[in-house]
Protein backbone atom coordinates (compact mmCIF):
# COMPACT_ATOMS: atom_id res chain seq x y z
CA UNK A 1 0.00 0.00 0.00
CA UNK A 2 2.83 2.22 0.72
CA UNK A 3 4.47 1.71 -2.92
CA UNK A 4 0.81 2.47 -4.01
CA UNK A 5 0.11 5.92 -2.22
CA UNK A 6 3.87 6.92 -3.39
CA UNK A 7 2.64 6.36 -6.92
CA UNK A 8 -0.31 7.75 -6.99
CA UNK A 9 -0.86 10.45 -4.03
CA UNK A 10 0.49 14.01 -4.91
CA UNK A 11 4.18 14.75 -2.96
CA UNK A 12 4.61 16.54 0.47
CA UNK A 13 7.14 18.62 1.51
CA UNK A 14 7.75 19.24 5.10
CA UNK A 15 7.66 23.08 4.93
CA UNK A 16 7.68 23.51 8.60
CA UNK A 17 10.62 22.02 9.00
CA UNK A 18 12.13 23.65 5.93
CA UNK A 19 11.07 27.20 7.27
CA UNK A 20 12.37 26.16 10.90
CA UNK A 21 15.89 25.41 9.58
CA UNK A 22 16.04 28.75 7.47
CA UNK A 23 14.84 30.95 10.74
CA UNK A 24 17.23 29.25 12.80
CA UNK A 25 20.11 30.27 10.20
CA UNK A 26 18.86 33.68 10.47
CA UNK A 27 18.82 33.61 14.04
CA UNK A 28 22.61 32.28 14.02
CA UNK A 29 23.99 34.44 11.94
CA UNK A 30 22.68 37.90 14.30
CA UNK A 31 23.86 36.01 17.19
CA UNK A 32 27.18 35.47 15.71
CA UNK A 33 27.36 39.51 15.21
CA UNK A 34 26.33 39.74 18.66
CA UNK A 35 28.91 37.49 19.90
CA UNK A 36 31.08 39.17 17.55
CA UNK A 37 30.61 42.85 19.14
CA UNK A 38 30.26 41.87 23.21
CA UNK A 39 33.55 38.92 23.06
CA UNK A 40 34.97 41.16 20.17
CA UNK A 41 35.28 37.91 18.62
CA UNK A 42 36.57 38.04 15.37
CA UNK A 43 35.94 34.65 14.51
CA UNK A 44 32.57 34.68 14.94
CA UNK A 45 32.41 37.82 12.38
CA UNK A 46 34.18 35.76 9.72
CA UNK A 47 31.96 33.02 9.66
CA UNK A 48 28.94 34.61 8.70
CA UNK A 49 30.34 34.67 5.33
CA UNK A 50 30.09 30.83 5.42
CA UNK A 51 26.70 30.95 6.84
CA UNK A 52 25.36 33.08 4.46
CA UNK A 53 26.07 30.70 1.67
CA UNK A 54 23.95 27.82 3.99
CA UNK A 55 21.31 30.35 4.07
CA UNK A 56 21.21 30.58 0.16
CA UNK A 57 21.21 27.22 -0.30
CA UNK A 58 18.43 26.92 2.16
CA UNK A 59 16.48 29.00 0.18
CA UNK A 60 17.26 27.38 -3.13
CA UNK A 61 16.02 24.61 -2.30
CA UNK A 62 13.11 25.17 -0.25
CA UNK A 63 11.96 27.42 -3.46
CA UNK A 64 12.73 24.17 -5.31
CA UNK A 65 10.54 22.25 -3.72
CA UNK A 66 7.91 24.61 -3.88
CA UNK A 67 7.58 25.07 -7.03
CA UNK A 68 8.06 21.14 -7.86
CA UNK A 69 5.36 20.38 -4.81
CA UNK A 70 1.28 20.13 -4.83
CA UNK A 71 0.35 19.84 -1.56
CA UNK A 72 1.53 22.52 1.01
CA UNK A 73 0.09 23.45 5.14
CA UNK A 74 -0.05 26.88 4.05
CA UNK A 75 -0.86 28.62 0.57
CA UNK A 76 2.10 28.65 -1.72
CA UNK A 77 2.15 32.36 -1.93
CA UNK A 78 2.69 33.13 2.18
CA UNK A 79 5.72 29.97 2.24
CA UNK A 80 7.01 31.91 -1.02
CA UNK A 81 7.11 35.52 0.80
CA UNK A 82 8.61 33.74 4.33
CA UNK A 83 11.38 31.77 2.31
CA UNK A 84 12.55 35.31 0.73
CA UNK A 85 12.29 37.30 3.84
CA UNK A 86 13.95 34.87 5.86
CA UNK A 87 16.59 35.10 2.79
CA UNK A 88 16.58 38.90 3.44
CA UNK A 89 17.39 38.99 6.76
CA UNK A 90 20.39 36.56 6.52
CA UNK A 91 21.32 38.89 3.15
CA UNK A 92 20.91 42.01 5.44
CA UNK A 93 22.92 40.51 8.31
CA UNK A 94 26.38 39.21 5.54
CA UNK A 95 26.17 42.91 4.17
CA UNK A 96 26.56 44.24 7.91
CA UNK A 97 29.67 42.13 7.78
CA UNK A 98 31.03 43.00 4.75
CA UNK A 99 30.69 46.71 6.01
CA UNK A 100 33.07 45.62 8.92
CA UNK A 101 35.53 44.74 6.35
CA UNK A 102 35.52 47.18 3.71
CA UNK A 103 35.71 49.77 6.51
CA UNK A 104 38.07 47.99 8.39
CA UNK A 105 35.73 48.33 11.37
CA UNK A 106 37.38 46.71 14.18
CA UNK A 107 34.92 46.97 17.24
CA UNK A 108 31.55 46.66 17.16
CA UNK A 109 30.86 47.19 20.73
CA UNK A 110 28.94 51.02 19.97
CA UNK A 111 26.48 48.76 18.62
CA UNK A 112 26.17 46.67 21.46
CA UNK A 113 22.29 48.14 22.28
CA UNK A 114 21.43 47.28 18.97
CA UNK A 115 22.65 44.14 18.40
CA UNK A 116 21.43 42.71 21.82
CA UNK A 117 17.88 44.14 20.48
CA UNK A 118 17.98 42.75 17.03
CA UNK A 119 18.96 39.58 18.49
CA UNK A 120 15.83 39.50 20.74
CA UNK A 121 13.67 40.46 17.39
CA UNK A 122 15.32 36.88 15.71
CA UNK A 123 14.94 35.17 18.66
CA UNK A 124 11.32 35.76 18.80
CA UNK A 125 10.70 35.30 15.16
CA UNK A 126 12.13 31.79 14.96
CA UNK A 127 10.03 30.73 18.20
CA UNK A 128 6.94 32.00 16.40
CA UNK A 129 7.70 30.02 12.93
CA UNK A 130 8.52 27.18 15.70
CA UNK A 131 5.10 26.74 17.09
CA UNK A 132 2.89 27.67 13.81
CA UNK A 133 2.41 23.51 12.81
CA UNK A 134 0.78 23.62 16.70
CA UNK A 135 -1.35 26.60 15.98
CA UNK A 136 -0.11 28.59 19.19
CA UNK A 137 -1.83 31.47 17.63
CA UNK A 138 -2.12 33.31 20.82
CA UNK A 139 1.71 32.74 21.66
CA UNK A 140 2.30 33.71 18.05
CA UNK A 141 0.67 37.06 17.93
CA UNK A 142 2.29 37.94 21.71
CA UNK A 143 5.52 37.35 19.48
CA UNK A 144 4.95 39.46 16.71
CA UNK A 145 3.42 42.44 18.86
CA UNK A 146 6.94 42.29 20.79
CA UNK A 147 8.67 42.32 17.57
CA UNK A 148 7.32 45.72 16.57
CA UNK A 149 7.72 47.35 19.94
CA UNK A 150 11.15 46.29 19.23
CA UNK A 151 11.93 47.18 15.51
CA UNK A 152 10.87 51.13 17.66
CA UNK A 153 12.95 50.75 20.00
CA UNK A 154 16.56 49.81 16.98
CA UNK A 155 15.11 52.82 15.02
CA UNK A 156 15.24 54.99 18.28
CA UNK A 157 18.48 53.48 19.25
CA UNK A 158 19.78 54.22 15.71
CA UNK A 159 18.41 57.95 15.36
CA UNK A 160 20.27 58.58 18.75
CA UNK A 161 23.32 57.53 17.61
CA UNK A 162 23.58 59.07 14.45
CA UNK A 163 22.58 62.37 16.12
CA UNK A 164 25.91 61.63 18.53
CA UNK A 165 27.66 60.93 15.43
CA UNK A 166 27.15 64.37 13.59
CA UNK A 167 28.38 65.97 16.27
CA UNK A 168 31.73 64.79 15.64
CA UNK A 169 34.03 66.55 13.02
CA UNK A 170 35.77 63.86 11.53
CA UNK A 171 33.36 63.41 8.56
CA UNK A 172 35.12 60.10 7.61
CA UNK A 173 33.97 58.67 10.47
CA UNK A 174 30.47 60.25 10.37
CA UNK A 175 29.88 58.61 6.91
CA UNK A 176 31.24 54.98 7.67
CA UNK A 177 29.16 54.74 11.19
CA UNK A 178 26.39 56.39 9.64
CA UNK A 179 26.05 53.70 6.99
CA UNK A 180 26.81 51.26 9.97
CA UNK A 181 23.80 52.14 11.49
CA UNK A 182 21.57 52.26 8.29
CA UNK A 183 22.58 48.78 7.96
CA UNK A 184 21.88 47.63 11.47
CA UNK A 185 18.42 49.33 10.67
CA UNK A 186 18.04 47.44 7.50
CA UNK A 187 18.26 43.96 9.67
CA UNK A 188 15.69 45.18 12.17
CA UNK A 189 13.18 45.75 9.03
CA UNK A 190 13.60 42.65 7.27
CA UNK A 191 12.99 40.65 10.62
CA UNK A 192 10.01 43.00 10.70
CA UNK A 193 8.18 42.29 7.55
CA UNK A 194 9.28 38.51 8.32
CA UNK A 195 6.80 38.58 11.22
CA UNK A 196 3.97 40.68 9.09
CA UNK A 197 4.48 37.28 7.07
CA UNK A 198 4.31 34.69 9.81
CA UNK A 199 1.37 36.94 11.00
CA UNK A 200 -1.01 36.46 8.03
CA UNK A 201 0.40 32.41 7.94
CA UNK A 202 -1.23 32.20 11.36
CA UNK A 203 -4.62 34.21 10.54
CA UNK A 204 -5.07 31.72 7.56
CA UNK A 205 -4.61 28.29 9.36
CA UNK A 206 -7.87 29.41 12.07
Amino acid sequence: MGFISSLLLPHEVDFNAALRTQAHTSAVMVNDLYRACVNEDRGALESIAATAQQARDQKSANMAQLLDVFITPYDKESIYRMITQLDWIALSVRHFQLETEVYDIHSLSQYQPILAVLQEMVGLLEEGIGALPAKQLQFIAVGISQIRDRYDQVVELCATATAALLAQDDIKHIIRHKDMLVQLKEIAKRIHITANTLEDMAIKVV
